[in-house]
């Protein structure tokens, strides 16, 4: 994936608080991300894609920051729906 360099300002007391650079630049992709597929501009599967994690890590990363997730698209719905079905026919229920 291509990438560009921007330049953002925080506080050095940022720093005291124990994060890298790398750290801070993770967070602040994440943020943009969250905040993209909140305003529904992205589904959940680019925004995996665009962390470079999968839609289900995706998701949980969601669950880990406490940002909520029920914002299925009607393709992701059924996909959902799919993935149960699997696992109830697997379970034998």
């Amino acid at each position: 994936m291509l990438e560009t360099t921007l330049n953002i300002r925080v506080p050095n007391t940022i720093f005291d608080l124990g994060l890298t650079q790398e750290e801070i630049q993770r967070r602040v992709s994440e943020w943009l991300v969250f905040s993209l597929f909140s305003e529904g501009k992205i589904s959940s599967g680019k925004a995996g894609l665009l962390l470079g994690i999968s839609r289900p890590d995706f998701i949980e990363l969601l669950r880990i920051r406490g940002v909520s997730y029920i914002n299925f698209t009607k393709d992701e719905l059924a996909e959902e729906i799919q993935a149960v079905d699997k696992l109830i026919l697997r379970n034998g229920k």
